[in-house]
């Protein structure tokens, strides 16, 4: 399973590439954007079924499995692989501003739904092997497999990791990203130079109070700027729902609103991925980590066009479109306060996402995995004290939010409950 969801991710990559390529050269697809997402919730709301879903589905799946008689993975239909993999590709094609992760998760839950039925897999491998397909999603198209194995863990319960289900998220990991890096991916390069050539003890030998202070100052405002997106991903998504009743008006005027945007801004950095562009001077995520100039409120202008995206039924994701946002504000921040520059925005980049969706561990590793362990401790630290901020709602799950009615709620332990294993109400 981890291996051909390694495979598609690579063909998922190389696939975005060249749709991006295409919107750059073609820039008259982006009016086409209203016409795209309305045959994307058209085939959703036709075919799709639960696989509107998306990555709540699926770690609600996760969570609280079908109980008997329900087939073991069940509550994952597998569609949800084929059809998030053309809805992304379509929204970048026409400029929409999503990510990528979304793609990732939903992609190894299909797959991996489609093995558990394959299998006859019992309701307790059916939860590890969705388990497995996400981190294998995860860590295949970001090229970080220690992230993606505790990603899988961390989003789950924040706080309260099943660490049982460790080792097989690692082995899905690093064979999703083998996978993935055996059929020719790449993945866009990115560096923290601030010390590089020091040791780990040499670099906390080179930080001061003040810069010190600066960092911390700093993982606040990365924290706040988590919270904002998640309050307003939530609030927007409900607004249009009540004042936009149906799902293609919604779609076609979030599209809308995008190319209006584009227009009145006179600029297109703000679209896609926001990790590469025609425009050399262009405001792309690996131009946060130099010297050269950027807009102040970047990551504000590039959080309006994702939430307008993103809430109005466009498929992908958020997180991409949070590294900018991170990187942007980190960069943003630098320049105010005299702190080596790509220092704060290798450590946005990290911890915007991470307090967003409430998954600090992962997001410190992850910034290992890319950047080296030389900063490793700074990073966990930040990350800690963003998420620490950001509140108790994230990306993929409200605070208090009613469970699934199909299953019963889980144990503190993670238990599926039953007459003889009652579930424990706590607070999250």
């Amino acid at each position: 399973m981890s291996i051909a969801v390694g495979a598609v991710s690579a063909l998922f990559l190389t696939s975005l590439d060249e749709v991006t390529a295409l919107r750059f050269q073609f820039p008259w697809l982006l009016y086409l954007l209203p016409v795209a997402g309305v045959l994307m919730v058209w085939a959703y709301r036709r075919h799709g079924g639960r696989a509107e879903g998306g990555s709540v589905l699926l770690f609600e799946a996760i969570r609280s499995p079908a109980p008997p008689p329900a087939e073991p993975g069940a509550a994952v239909p597998r569609r949800m692989a084929p059809f998030i993999f053309f809805a992304t590709l379509l929204t970048h094609l026409c400029g929409g501003s999503a990510g990528r992760e979304g793609a990732a998760v939903q992609m190894g839950g299909g797959m991996a739904a489609a093995v558990c039925r394959w299998a006859g897999a019992s309701e307790r491998f059916a939860r590890l092997l969705l388990m497995g397909g996400v981190a294998a999603g995860f860590g295949a198209l970001f090229g970080t497999p220690l992230a993606g194995a505790v990603f899988a863990l961390e989003v789950l319960r924040p706080g309260r990791l099943p660490w049982r289900a460790l080792l097989p998220c690692l082995a899905a990991g690093f064979l999703g990203d083998l996978a993935c890096g055996f059929c020719g991916a790449t993945h866009v390069p990115l560096r923290i130079t601030f010390q590089s050539g020091s040791t780990f003890w040499g670099v906390l030998g080179a930080m001061d109070f003040s810069l010190l202070g600066k960092v911390v100052f700093a993982a606040l405002c990365f924290g706040a700027i988590g919270r904002l997106f998640v309050f307003c991903a939530h609030g927007l998504s409900g607004l249009l729902a009540r004042w936009v009743a149906s799902p293609l008006w919604r779609v076609s005027l979030g599209g809308g609103v995008v190319v209006a945007l584009c227009v009145v801004l006179g600029t297109r950095d703000y679209l896609g991925l926001g990790a590469s562009s025609a425009d050399p001077g262009a405001m792309v995520i690996p131009a946060f980590f130099s010297e050269a100039p950027a807009s102040p409120w970047a990551w504000g202008w590039k959080m309006v066009f994702t939430l307008v995206t993103i809430c109005s039924g466009f498929k992908g994701g958020e997180v991409t479109p949070l590294f900018f946002i991170g990187a942007a504000a980190g960069h943003a921040l630098a320049v105010v306060m005299g702190v080596h520059v790509d220092l704060l925005a290798g450590l946005g980049f990290l911890a915007v996402f991470g307090s967003a969706s409430k998954t600090p561990l992962a997001c410190a590793l992850m910034g290992v995995e890319i950047f080296g362990p030389t900063h490793g401790l700074l990073m966990l630290v930040v990350c800690l004290l963003a998420s620490a901020v950001s509140g108790g709602a994230g990306l993929y799950r409200r605070p208090h939010a009613p469970r699934s009615q199909h299953a019963p709620a889980d144990d503190a332990d993670g238990r599926p409950a039953t007459a003889e294993n009652p579930p424990v109400l706590r607070e999250e």
